[in-house]
């Protein structure tokens, strides 16, 4: 069984290594699996400017960046469509991967005093010797919540993706507010509704492009629906076992909606 674990060091790659290639937001394939070996082709004999990740079956991984001139014959999937798409994609991996490259090249320099930053001795942050101070990962707080009302459950589709998906409420948490009061404000905002019985259910990494979603059940408790028209084009009440496509359960999206339906199958209707 193949076990991904995240990790960091500070030394650069070796041909021995694993290398996850990218290419702007798209994941450069090798034939088989999702990673390169160091001494790959790809690279033409010269490893490029990689960053640690972790360990895969015991092995080094590192991720870099090729230019799009760089990806010769090799398959380039988007990031978002491998996720959402093949259930063969190593998730995990692929997301710390994106995200620790976007970080790794978004802090070359310090944003305080504008020096060249270097490593970090003794963990994954990026140093400014002059300012002294640590340059981390960022995360981006993210709620997204699954409405019950009754019977059905809330879905909406997204005035700005073009996938064709229902999905859920979501939006990014506000500095000073609390991850309850994100779900009170965006199911506001965005469907006129309020709720009320707002219960944690489950967490997920999304690179798109530093988003921790944080999701949540909650239970209808008033208003009508008068959509945010620039955030969703529609939006409605369904019944378990009759929606229209939804993402799939490789999304917290997916699992909430999936989670919700399983409840409201099972009986128990909120009082």
């Amino acid at each position: 069984m193949t076990q991904w674990i995240p990790g960091w060091t500070t030394r650069r790659p070796e041909k021995g290594d694993l290398i996850l290639a990218l290419s702007g937001s798209d994941v450069v394939k090798p034939d088989n699996g999702w990673l390169h070996d160091g001494d790959s082709r790809l690279f033409q004999g010269e490893l490029p400017d990689s960053v640690s990740l972790g360990s895969y079956d015991g092995r080094d991984v590192f991720v870099t960046e090729l230019p799009g001139s760089g990806v010769g014959d090799h398959e380039a999937v988007p990031l978002r469509d491998a996720l959402l798409m093949l259930s063969d994609a190593p998730a995990d991996m692929l997301s710390t991967g994106f995200q620790v490259w976007q970080w790794w090249r978004d802090h070359r320099y310090c944003g305080r005093c504008g020096e060249q930053t270097g490593f970090h001795p003794r963990e994954r942050a990026k140093w400014c010797e002059p300012c002294g101070i640590p340059w981390y990962p960022r995360l981006a707080p993210c709620v997204i919540v699954v409405i019950r009302r009754d019977d059905r459950l809330l879905l909406a589709k997204s005035s700005r993706v073009k996938r064709q998906f229902y999905s859920l409420i979501a939006g990014f948490v506000e500095p000073g507010e609390s991850l309850e009061g994100a779900v009170h404000r965006e199911v506001k905002e965005e469907t006129g509704l309020d709720v009320t019985n707002i219960r944690y259910h489950a967490s997920q990494p999304w690179p798109f492009p530093h988003q921790l979603m944080v999701g949540f059940f909650a239970d209808y408790a008033g208003g009508e629906l008068v959509l945010q028209e620039d955030e969703l084009a529609d939006a409605d009440w369904f019944l378990p076992g009759n929606t229209p496509p939804v993402p799939p359960e490789t999304t917290i999206s997916g699992r909430l909606i999936r989670a919700m339906e399983n409840e409201i199958s099972r009986g128990g209707i909120p009082v």
